[in-house]
Parts: C-alpha cells; sequence; structure tokens
C-alpha cells in the first residue's frame, strides 16, 4: 500500500489515495484541483525519505468543501485578581480529497471518486431541513400537543436573620 507523507498549513499529513483530510484553508472551489508539492516521503514497499522534500513527488488533490472547524475556546485567569477573559475563534478549513500520488517511482491513482460539496447541494439539503421541521410543527399543532412550559422558579426568600453572636466585645 503507498502512502506519502504531506507538509500542508504548518503540518504534516500522513496520505493514502482515496483518502480525504482537512487542512487549513487553501483557496479553490468545491470541485477545483490542487497540487501538494511539499512531500517528505513516499512509502510503500521501497519508502522514499527526502532530504528534506522528494524531488518529483507531489499530491494531487480535489477541493470537496470549504468550512469552519469546531469553536476552541481561550480561557485565561489569574486567581485573586479578578482577572477572568474568554475568547474563542473557528478555523477556517478546507476538505482535500487525495486523488492522486505522484512520485519517482511512479503514479498512484485512488479507487473512488471524491465528494465534492458544492452550493446546490447545501441549498438542498436546508431546504429538506426546513421542510422536515414546518412538516412537524403542522403534525404537533393537528394533534393539538404542544410541549409544556416549565415552572417558574421558586422566589428566594429575603429578610432572613442573622444569628447573634454570644460573644462579649471587650
Amino acid at each position: 500500500m503507498i502512502y506519502a507523507v504531506v507538509k500542508a498549513g504548518g503540518r504534516q499529513y500522513r496520505v493514502v489515495p482515496g483518502q480525504t483530510f482537512s487542512v487549513e484553508k487553501i483557496e479553490g472551489a468545491p470541485g477545483s484541483s490542487v497540487e501538494l508539492n511539499e512531500v517528505l516521503m513516499v512509502g510503500g514497499d521501497a519508502p522514499v525519505v527526502g532530504s528534506p522534500l522528494v524531488s518529483g513527488a507531489k499530491i494531487k488533490a480535489v477541493v470537496e468543501s470549504q468550512y469552519r472547524g469546531t469553536k476552541v475556546l481561550v480561557f485565561k485567569k489569574k486567581r485573586r485578581h479578578k482577572y477572568r477573559k474568554m475568547k474563542g475563534h473557528r478555523s477556517e478549513l478546507t476538505r482535500l480529497f487525495v486523488a492522486e500520488i505522484v512520485s519517482p517511482k511512479g503514479s498512484y491513482k485512488a479507487d473512488n471518486e471524491p465528494r465534492i460539496d458544492s452550493e446546490e447541494k447545501r441549498a438542498q439539503k436546508l431546504e429538506r431541513k426546513e421542510k422536515a421541521r414546518l412538516q412537524a410543527a403542522d403534525t404537533q399543532e393537528a394533534s393539538g400537543t404542544k410541549k409544556a412550559k416549565k415552572p417558574a422558579a421558586k422566589a428566594k426568600k429575603t429578610g432572613a436573620k442573622k444569628k447573634a453572636s454570644t460573644k462579649k466585645k471587650k
């Protein structure tokens, strides 16, 4: 089985033909081809290790989608100083499909096809979700069942008496 170690976005990834992986954002519309030229190693029966790069090796990939990753929260605190900061961010990512690995010893293509996420597919998916939501609301309305509201929270008692101290002041 052939594989390659490629550097993209400051990170290294081990990829095989037909694999999908996510990297820091690379410009390109879904369905467009991208070449990754920073190949550090091509492995298999006879591995080829570059110093630092393998000459003549490259990865041909197809952009499947552009998306945002999960939210990363950053919390900073200094105790006893009333200092607390909460920040967060979501990274812009690109999902790539490895179509072919080209090495000095030959070319290895993927057996399967990429699953390209276009704007049309996203719009259709949102439309189906909206239709299902409306249909669920209609069936609830027709059956007369609604979600029960939570009871109001009990009010806290105020004006609690403090314990009288038994010690005398000197």
